[in-house]
């Protein structure tokens, strides 16, 4: 903010040294119109004029990309919320697939699969079990 005031300090200065410097009277004549003044007003006058001209011509763009922005952040805005329920139905799916899932049972309670084919294929116990009835 300080260093804009002291731009448009400076601009001002320079341009009352250019109204200075230029006080020579000159005529501008368009069609049946005659205006005559000094270089430096008619200057100023053309310098405001394109400014103005500048500023009429470029406001459509200016507005088009403010309601391009002001949609593009209500979309964002919306695909947050939709976001954030998402991972709450994703955290709740995962509780309850959590919650059905059968309790796994300890490895040491797992009973032992195939004991006799792993004995005979290791090679410990040589010794033939008795059948069971």
């Amino acid at each position: 903010m300080q260093l804009l005031l002291i731009f448009g300090i400076v601009f001002a200065i320079a341009a009352v040294l250019f109204a200075l410097q230029n006080n020579a009277l000159v005529t501008v004549t368009i069609a049946l119109w005659h205006f005559e003044s000094t270089l430096a007003v008619v200057l100023l006058l053309a310098i405001g004029l394109g400014v103005l001209i500048t500023g009429l011509v470029s406001t459509p763009t200016v507005l088009r990309g403010q309601w391009s922005g002001a949609r593009l952040r209500r979309q964002v805005a919306a695909l947050e919320k939709e976001k954030a329920a998402l991972e709450q139905r994703v955290a709740a799916l995962e509780a309850e697939a959590a919650r059905k899932q059968p309790p796994q049972l300890p490895a040491s309670a797992e009973p032992q699969r195939f004991a006799e084919l792993k004995s005979i294929l290791t090679g410990e116990d040589q010794a033939p079990k008795p059948p069971t009835a």
